[in-house]
């Protein structure tokens, strides 16, 4: 069986991305387009895309900016040619600020005219990013904002970086004087266009979508913004137990959306990583809160794996996790080697022999 597969997930590479097939194989399951589908974790928005492709309402929640932002992009509809209009008119608007970042890392990190056209629009976009062009405009940008040097026309607004993580200053700055490399001119409305048509191009379906910036081990948000809904599906995967780079890894994205100019390493508003206990008892109440939302017979489908450096079985935890909860296991199937898809592992040097990563299949009783 083969699953749609929509240009837009690629907006914003983003290192625990699951791939669209997953979310969309599981949904294929539900005819009914009244489903509501729900994501705890949702990250990038794949859950969600995938719930929108089908016709099904979504609402998402993270406690990540720029998964907020992410989500947000991919569940919203705009003409490409909305989003390079919008970004015309904030590049000739009288915006401007005279504090651009300073510092070698931003010397070497972005062309100066260059980095006066990323200001302007982070700027405009901090002022107000609620129209459906502006929300696009941020997540493109976004994912423009660092990665490899082409030999041709610019594709990322950077010097040579990696796609889904930011390097740390010190490192790069190093790099780039080592290779000798100086990052390129690029013309901001041709890239922007470029990637407009490549990820607005493709009509999807309106649904009923909401996407919540909070903690997900926080009741209120449930209580507050989600009380009236009764969701068929949870497609989710948590971070891995001991993953604590997600805010410093995404340190540049995070800047764009009005963040330190500096590499932010706290773990404000993430699961604790502490010990095996913690993170079982925090994920626990994650669960007990979706249980709430959920009408009786709700599946979750969790997917979950490990990093090498932990020696705790990933399944131990989850299973521990769901314990004291309303959600009963019914299954657990491999989801494929982690070379394939290990996503939270791959990306941080890891070396080690690949994991696998599993599905749980799990009901609401």
């Amino acid at each position: 069986m083969t699953t749609r597969v929509s240009s837009i997930n690629a907006i914003c590479p983003y290192f625990t991305m699951f791939p669209l097939e997953f979310p969309m194989r599981v949904l294929s399951r539900d005819r009914q387009a009244s489903s509501k589908v729900f994501d705890p974790f949702c990250g990038r928005g794949t859950t969600n895309l995938a719930a929108r492709i089908r016709g099904m309402s979504t609402v998402g929640v993270d406690s990540h900016p720029l998964a907020k932002a992410l989500t947000e992009a991919k569940l919203t509809s705009i003409h490409p040619d909305g989003i390079v209009s919008e970004l015309i008119d904030i590049l000739n608007s009288s915006i401007y600020s005279e504090d651009l970042p300073i510092g070698e890392f931003w010397d070497l990190a972005f062309e100066t005219t260059t980095l006066v056209g990323i200001v302007k629009v982070r700027e405009a976009l901090l002022r107000d990013c609620k129209s459906p062009a502006r929300l696009a405009l941020r997540a493109i940008i976004l994912g423009a904002l660092h990665g490899p040097i082409s030999r041709t026309t610019p594709s990322y607004l950077s010097n040579q970086c990696p796609r889904t993580f930011a390097p740390k200053p010190r490192y790069a700055i190093s790099y780039w004087r080592e290779h000798d490399l100086r990052p390129p001119q690029v013309d901001l409305v041709d890239l922007v266009s470029r990637r407009a048509r490549r990820y607005y191009s493709e009509r999807l379906p309106s649904v009923y979508s909401k996407v919540i910036f909070g903690d997900s081990r926080d009741e209120r948000h449930f209580e507050r913004e989600l009380n009236n809904y009764e969701f068929d599906w949870i497609i989710t995967s948590p971070p891995y137990y001991g993953m604590r780079t997600y805010r410093p890894d995404q340190w540049l994205r995070l800047w764009f959306l009005g963040g330190s100019e500096s590499v932010d390493y706290s773990q404000k508003n993430q699961l604790t990583h502490e010990s095996p206990g913690a993170f079982v008892n925090q994920l626990s109440r994650v669960w007990e809160n979706c249980a709430r939302v959920c009408r009786r017979g709700a599946r979750m489908v969790i997917r979950f794996g490990q990093i090498s450096d932990r020696k705790v079985d990933p399944y131990i935890l989850l299973r521990d996790s769901l314990s004291d909860t309303n959600w009963r296991i019914q299954t657990r199937c491999d989801a494929g080697s982690a070379s394939q898809g290990k996503r939270q592992a791959d990306h941080f040097g890891i070396t080690s022999r690949a994991q696998t990563e599993f599905d749980l299949w799990v009901v609401n009783s």
